[in-house]
């Protein structure tokens, strides 16, 4: 049985793209700090997106965290999963096909994720 040229399956990069522009709306939303998106996809199996951004204070990186899960559980039906927010000096936020990081300046600019995971595409941070 042959298959109509104009009908095609969505593909799986619409959920993610859809997740990706959740999460980048949310952390735009809340005034996140220095927002960078890597693309993953064919280099890791992790996953297809890693977003990195800072806040100004544990405060607001809970916050942030906080509300960008609900976010991701509401719009997409996942429930993402959550670590770090205790002390919110890095919050590690695993929804599937994107990872998300949030930091206070002091941590991120340490461990300097960006440079790791970029392969060369992302400036070293400062």
């Amino acid at each position: 049985m042959a298959t109509s040229p104009n009908v095609s399956p969505v593909p799986k990069s619409d959920g993610v793209e859809a997740l990706h522009k959740i999460i980048l709306a949310s952390l735009d939303d809340d005034q996140a700090v220095e927002t960078v998106s890597i693309p993953l996809a064919g280099k890791s199996s992790i996953a297809d997106y890693m977003v990195v951004s800072s806040g100004r204070s544990t405060r607001q990186v809970a916050s942030m965290a906080n509300k960008l899960a609900e976010k991701i559980k509401a719009e997409s039906g996942r429930s993402p999963r959550v670590e770090g927010l205790q002390t919110a000096d890095w919050v590690l936020i695993d929804a599937g096909d994107v990872i998300v990081h949030l930091f206070r300046p002091e941590v991120r600019s340490f461990y300097n994720l960006e440079r790791m995971w970029s392969f060369g595409e992302a400036p070293a941070a400062n």
